[in-house]
């Protein structure tokens, strides 16, 4: 390959002190690099909601737990878990029962809207899994809460 040889004035680099500077190919610009785009997970059935030492199911919570048969009924191969669970007041035991009351609630509610029982299971982890670690009203009703999650 022959070199080419050019006067200095600033070219790739060159010095001022040169007399003559070599000219070398430019490499092509390199392709842009992308990050691989992640899809967002959405979950397919949001939570339901309780009042403070509850477990029976209000009209926001029924309405939500139609809204969850749907999406089981056209999902027919899907099992959930329902997860009770409780904002940190009361005992550990307490709140044990108290989410497991929460959680058999929201299943037999969706069983009598035509929900399979066998697809659904229920868990309690009472306090043990806060939404939100808030200490006050606002972090507690996030809490009080009965979590569906897909097997």
């Amino acid at each position: 390959m022959r070199s080419l040889y050019v006067p200095a004035v600033f070219l790739l680099g060159a010095c001022c002190c040169n007399k003559e500077a070599v000219l070398t190919p430019v490499p092509p610009p390199l392709a842009p690099v992308t990050a691989p785009v992640q899809s967002a997970i959405v979950a397919p059935m949001d939570d339901v909601y309780f009042a403070f030492d509850r477990s029976d199911l209000s009209p926001n919570a029924q309405s939500q737990l139609r809204a969850n048969a749907s999406w089981m009924s056209s999902n027919s191969d899907a099992k959930v878990v329902l997860e009770g669970n409780c904002d940190e007041r009361g005992t550990t035991e307490y709140n044990m029962a108290l989410g497991e009351r929460r959680a058999i609630s929201a299943k037999e509610y969706m069983v009598s809207i035509g929900v399979n029982p066998d697809r659904m299971s229920t868990i309690s982890y009472g306090e043990e899994r806060p939404l939100d670690p808030g200490h006050n009203e606002t972090a507690w009703a996030k809490n009080r809460r009965v979590h569906f999650r897909v097997k």
